[in-house]
């Protein structure tokens, strides 16, 4: 395999696979999302985990090159009749900030309600949601390997400033650390900390060691790299001193946790990705996998089951089932919520106790982590079970509370309450604002 090489929007019909195999109908397809939701994909990722004999179904292919119903409609001939026009690069930029905007880019209140401040010093580059958790976005760790199309942070990597969180100051961090006790965990994400030189993430690492924080417990790196370019902890010229300065996080006695993003089985079964996860595994980091179902990817037991199954068979823990979030495609990926709980539930019942690790169906949204225990009936009515697995307030984490059966619902601010209530519990701190959501495209 030869080094990294990216393709972007730029130079995407480089691909020798590309060129061979796409019309020029999806070409100009791929241009046009391109121009609005960001792309990016490597050589690994097209010459090792597509198949091109079959790639218009192919998850990978999906989950890397965008596609024409990723956008909306409108938002799509409005990009299209600028292309077609001959427009130059400013007016198409002009156009493409005016439809990101219109697509929730920073959902849950990220902008709003998570970024905290030292003194008068507001902290652009960390987000604090959940009172034992704060999420560190070192500035050179905001782009990746390759982009998912699902992803919600597509903000951090199509140049609007505004929305893209980001920071260097590492003295700032171990300074708000200290003044907030009860913060146990240091979550590095992005974009993906290991697109980092290991010179550089080691100085963020090595810092927070040498700190001596009495309440840093864990440190998590939230990352794509094991799926999207392993060769990062094998074969890099500089993989060895990553994996270095791992094994020194471990022997300070904070414990080093991977958040490895697996959306497919396919990502895990070749040969580099199975090395770099033994080689990972050997610094004493441990590897928790997590993904969101999505429509067009993995909405499928059977793939769930066997991504978990395999997960364990090569020493990770399967961790979270996501719901698609409510931002970018979320019409394009987004799964009924009654489906993604009978989804997890099937796969859950194929794997054995040692895989049931994993938690969810769970969303992402405002007020925490919510996830979906089902569809019951309680006192006549037909309703969903939800409880919290993370909460802004800490004490709605694990309270059940009902909201009334939608076949439709694809995310919390379009579920009411059940029994006639008026409000969800939680809403007298964190109201919800409702509302008018895309509706999921029928299962196939």
């Amino acid at each position: 395999m030869k080094g990294y090489q990216a393709y972007t929007l730029r130079n995407f019909r480089e691909i020798p696979q590309v060129s061979q195999r796409l019309s020029e109908e999806e070409l100009f397809d791929i241009e046009v999302v391109g121009n609005i939701l960001p792309f990016k994909v490597n050589n690994y990722v097209a010459d090792q985990l597509i198949d091109w004999e079959n790639y218009r179904e192919d998850p990978i292919f999906v989950l890397t090159f965008p596609q024409k119903g990723m956008l909306q409609p409108r938002h799509y001939e409005e990009m299209a009749q600028a292309i077609r026009s001959g427009a130059r690069k400013p007016e198409l930029r002009l156009i493409a900030r005016k439809i990101r905007l219109e697509l929730n880019p920073h959902p849950a209140g990220q902008l709003a309600h998570n970024v905290p401040s030292v003194g008068d010093v507001r902290l652009t580059g960390v987000q604090h949601k959940y009172r034992e958790t704060m999420l560190f976005f070192p500035s050179q760790g905001q782009t990746c390997h390759a982009y998912c199309t699902f992803c919600f942070r597509w903000p951090q990597f199509v140049g609007m400033n505004e929305l893209k969180f980001a920071m260097r100051d590492t003295e700032l961090i171990i300074k708000y650390l200290r003044a907030n006790p009860r913060v146990t965990d240091v979550l590095f994400t992005g974009g993906d900390p290991l697109i980092m030189k290991a010179k550089i993430l080691s100085s963020y690492l090595d810092a927070l060691v040498e700190a001596r924080i009495p309440n840093l417990k864990t440190i998590r790196l939230g990352t794509k790299a094991l799926s999207y370019w392993p060769q990062r902890f094998v074969t890099d010229e500089d993989a060895d001193a990553l994996l270095a300065s791992f094994e020194r996080v471990k022997k300070a006695g904070i414990h080093l946790a991977f958040m490895a993003h697996f959306n497919h089985p396919q990502e895990l079964r070749t040969e580099m990705a199975a090395e770099a996860i033994r080689r990972i595994r050997n610094s004493g980091a441990i590897i928790r996998t997590q993904s969101p179902i999505m429509r067009n990817i993995n909405d499928n037991a059977g793939v769930w089951a066997e991504m978990w199954q395999k997960q364990v068979e090569l020493g990770c823990v399967p961790y979270y089932m996501f719901i698609a979030r409510d931002t970018g495609a979320q019409h394009y990926f987004a799964v009924e919520l009654e489906r993604a709980w009978r989804i997890f539930r099937q796969a859950y019942q194929r794997v054995s106790g040692i895989a049931r690790t994993v938690r969810g169906p769970s969303m992402s949204a405002g007020p925490g982590k919510v996830q979906v225990l089902g569809v019951s009936e309680v006192a006549g009515e037909k309703v969903f079970v939800l409880q919290f697995l993370q909460g802004r307030n800490p004490d709605w984490v694990s309270r059940p509370f009902f909201a009334q059966y939608d076949p439709r619902a694809i995310w919390l601010d379009g579920l009411r309450p059940a029994f006639g209530r008026k409000e969800f519990f939680f809403e007298r701190e964190y109201p919800l604002a409702r509302r008018q959501q895309p509706v999921a495209e029928p299962a196939m």
